[in-house]
């Protein structure tokens, strides 16, 4: 097996791991990691020994993902994230599982820029000037997705706890004089 092959195989739990987040269904995320390895293998000469694969590879991945949002959409299928959670927390913990189920629900409440930045910095590691090239962004948009995106996940899990479920109050309105 040559050295790309198995620098290849090394990085195929993380391309799961992040597709399964991206498109929150097994079967698609399972084919988006099939298609991103078959056109890896095709392309394999593009890429230069000594630089960051996993990067090369996300690249490949978001732009794959990209071409197939762009097709009729399909029904969406949630994350199963108690079989999920298995895998992800060893722990005797019962809240943890319910605070996945909880961020589970709030990053697919997301806009999908936010949700894809979140994703490879937050759960992968990558850098911001790499996922700026990932997603073929400015650096500068990667940080304010970056912002945006947990603000709103603060949000929105505050709400699925229940304290902001009301409105917030409307400021005083002064009558004229």
């Amino acid at each position: 097996m040559s050295e790309f092959h198995s620098l290849l195989e090394a990085e195929i739990p993380r391309l799961r791991r992040y597709a399964r987040a991206l498109v929150r269904d097994r079967d698609r995320a399972d084919d988006l990691v099939q298609d991103t390895l078959m056109r890896a293998l095709a392309k394999q000469h593009l890429w230069e020994p000594g630089t960051n694969l996993r990067a090369w590879l996300f690249t490949l991945m978001h732009n794959q993902h990209v071409n197939s949002v762009r097709r009729p959409a399909r029904e969406s299928v949630q994350l199963d994230t108690e079989e999920m959670s298995g895998s992800l927390i060893a722990t005797t913990d019962p809240t943890a599982s319910c605070q996945l189920r909880e961020l589970d629900r709030g990053l697919a409440r997301l806009p999908e820029e936010q949700r894809e930045v979140i994703l490879l910095v937050g759960l992968e590691g990558i850098r911001y000037d790499e996922a700026a090239a990932i997603l073929n962004v400015p650096i500068g948009t990667v940080r304010s997705r970056l912002f945006r995106g947990r603000e709103s996940l603060r949000r929105l899990m505050d709400m699925d706890e229940g304290a902001a479920a009301s409105p917030p109050p409307q400021p005083e309105r002064r009558a004229a004089a």
